[in-house]
């Protein structure tokens, strides 16, 4: 009714001075935009079950992902480049809060127990609607926020009452590697702190229901650069020593030159074996046994494209 639509879109009030990233842009996104290129509209490029996620975020039945437009890091190797660019044309619908949701509950009616926000960051007044509409409907799944952990503390404490399960990256612990392909030189001491809140708030164990899913916690995702091995080492050694060697671990081998990164003189390959082994070589050393590491060969599985209404299929 008139009542809850006027509470769920309440939410967007804070899109008037928008500051709920770290670039603090501070501009009134009804009016303009920011870094982001994004407006207050749900900007939305797919929504879809997704089953490639780790074993406790997709359970028995999947996920179904929201993948929102455009992004607060602009990573030059980005794998979501068809819909992350915030200079080019991308893969990009507009819906409103009811379209959304209307999207979504087919999914939970065939039992999929979890709802995920794919590149949330600069949209977490659209997650907290989506949440906050889909419980007044009587829907409680589980709630995931993918994160790229560029994130402000305030941010994500804010989001306990509506998230969870994080799963957030942890990609750079090297300041220079951090401007120069994601355009975020404060980047490890951001996620840093971020990740260290997410903890604070969901504890260190995963908790998981009889279906498979997660209910509760956080899981820690890092991706494997080439040429970079010495950045993902000390990534571990961070996350082991600064926030927990108990934290739930996804070490990802998926990595493959796209977007900007074709030709490019570092990152214009794939890993090698010889990176991959030194890498999880250290994740074992550091007791970081809790969680999963993709096989080498999944490069050739983990290739999205959002022009197909299915874009994992």
């Amino acid at each position: 009714d008139n009542k809850q639509l006027e509470k769920l879109h309440s939410f967007l009030d804070e899109f008037k001075n928008s500051t709920i990233c770290p670039r603090n842009c501070a501009v009134n996104r009804f009016e303009e935009h920011g870094y982001c290129n994004s407006g207050v509209d749900i900007s939305v490029s797919t929504v879809c079950i997704h089953t490639g996620e780790e074993p406790a975020v997709i359970g028995d039945k999947g996920i179904c992902n929201i993948f929102f437009s455009r992004c607060n890091l602009q990573c030059i190797y980005c794998q979501n480049c068809q819909i992350s660019s915030v200079t080019e044309e991308i893969v990009d619908y507009h819906f409103k809060i009811e379209e959304i949701v209307e999207m979504i509950i087919p999914f939970l009616n065939d039992e999929v127990g979890a709802v995920g926000f794919v590149s949330p960051s600069h949209v977490v007044p659209i997650v907290k609607m989506i949440v906050t509409a889909l419980k007044m409907k009587g829907y409680h799944p589980v709630f995931v926020y993918n994160t790229n952990a560029y994130e402000k503390v305030e941010t994500i404490r804010g989001l306990d009452d509506y998230i969870d399960l994080f799963l957030p990256d942890f990609k750079y612990a090297d300041n220079d590697l951090a401007e120069e392909y994601s355009e975020a030189t404060d980047y490890p001491e951001i996620a840093l702190a971020a990740i260290q809140e997410m903890k604070r708030l969901k504890g260190t164990n995963l908790m998981v229901n009889e279906h498979g899913y997660a209910t509760s916690g956080v899981i820690v995702r890092h991706l494997i650069l080439p040429n970079q091995a010495e950045n993902s080492l000390e990534v571990l050694r961070r996350i082991a020593i600064e926030i927990t060697p108990r934290i739930t671990i996804s070490l990802m081998s998926q990595y493959y030159p796209t977007y900007k990164a074709i030709g490019h003189p570092e990152l214009g390959r794939q890993i090698s074996p010889r990176e991959y082994e030194a890498v999880q070589a250290e994740m074992e050393r550091l007791g970081l046994c809790n969680g999963w590491w993709q096989d080498f060969e999944s490069p050739e599985f983990y290739r999205p494209d959002f022009t197909n209404e299915q874009p994992f299929e």
